[in-house]
C-alpha cells in the first residue's frame, strides 16, 4: 500500500533548526524523525512511499541515497515541489493514486496503530478519514462572559476545554483528487470543507495513543525527551527483533 510523507516545508516554527535542516531530518536519539515514521510505516505494510518535498529537498534525499542499506523491503520515491502546494495541493500531482492511500506529515510522533486506522476507514465508508487527539487546552487569564451591554452573566477562571483536534495523518479514497486542482496551491482544512460542501463523507478516527507534532522548539525539546523513554512503544518490533 502507498503512504505519501509530507516533506515540503520550511519548519519556521521550528527556526533555528530548520535554518540548516529541512524539519522531517531533525534527530530524535541517532535518527531523523522521518526514519523513524518511515520504519512505522514499513512496518505496517506500507511498502511504497513518497516523499513530497520541498524545502532542502536534496538533504531528504541524501540521506535516504542508500535506501535499501537504511530500510530493506521500501520503495521511496520522491515528488519535488517547485512552488510551494500547500498541505494538499501536491496529491493533485503525484501519479499512481488509483488505490487507497495514506498521507502524514512528515514531524509526527505517535503511537497509531495504522492496521486499526485503515480498517476503521473501510468500516466507515467516508471519502476520507482523518485520525484524531483529544487536547485539552486551558486559557490561562479569567475568561468574562457577557452580554451586548456588558452586564456580566458569567466568569470562568482559567476555563479548560477538549477539543478532537487532527493528527496530520490520514486515509485518503483515490476519489478525493477530483476535487485538487493539479498544480494549485491547497491546505488541508480547505480540501476538508470543500469536501463537506459537496455532500461527502468525512470521518474522524478516535485512535487514541500517544501524539505530538513537533511543530516547536519546545515541543521538538520534550519530544526528545519522551522518546528515549517511549522508544520501545514506538518501535516495539524492533525490540523483539
Amino acid at each position: 500500500m502507498k503512504a505519501i510523507i509530507l516533506a515540503g516545508g520550511k519548519g519556521r516554527r521550528l527556526a533555528p533548526y530548520t535554518k540548516v535542516l529541512p524539519k522531517p531530518l531533525v534527530p530524535l536519539g541517532e535518527k531523523p524523525i522521518l526514519d523513524l515514521i518511515i520504519r512505522q510505516l514499513a512496518h505496517y505494510g506500507f511498502g511504497d512511499i513518497v516523499l513530497s518535498v520541498g524545502y532542502l529537498a536534496e538533504l531528504i534525499e541524501a540521506y535516504f541515497q542508500n535506501t535499501d542499506a537504511q530500510l530493506p523491503g521500501v520503495n521511496i520515491t520522491y515528488f519535488e515541489e517547485k512552488e510551494p502546494l500547500g498541505t494538499s495541493g501536491p496529491l493533485g500531482m503525484i501519479p499512481g493514486l488509483e488505490e487507497t492511500f495514506l498521507v502524514i506529515n512528515g514531524d509526527i510522533l505517535t503511537t497509531v496503530d495504522y492496521t486499526k486506522l485503515l480498517a476503521y476507514h473501510k468500516e466507515k465508508g467516508g471519502i476520507l478519514t482523518i485520525a484524531m487527539h483529544e487536547k485539552e487546552v486551558m486559557v490561562n487569564l479569567g475568561v468574562i462572559e457577557a452580554g451586548e451591554d456588558n452586564v456580566l452573566t458569567g466568569y470562568l477562571e482559567k476555563p479548560k476545554k477538549r477539543y478532537k483536534s487532527s493528527m496530520g495523518i490520514y486515509i485518503y479514497e483515490p476519489a478525493a483528487l477530483k476535487y485538487i486542482i493539479p498544480n494549485q496551491y491547497l491546505d488541508f482544512p480547505d480540501l476538508i470543507l470543500r469536501l463537506i460542501d459537496k455532500g461527502e463523507k468525512v470521518v474522524g478516527y478516535p485512535g487514541g495513543g500517544y501524539w505530538m507534532d513537533i511543530g516547536r522548539p519546545e515541543d521538538y525539546a520534550q519530544a526528545q525527551e519522551e522518546f528515549a523513554q517511549m522508544k520501545d512503544k514506538l518501535l516495539p518490533w524492533e525490540k523483539e527483533a
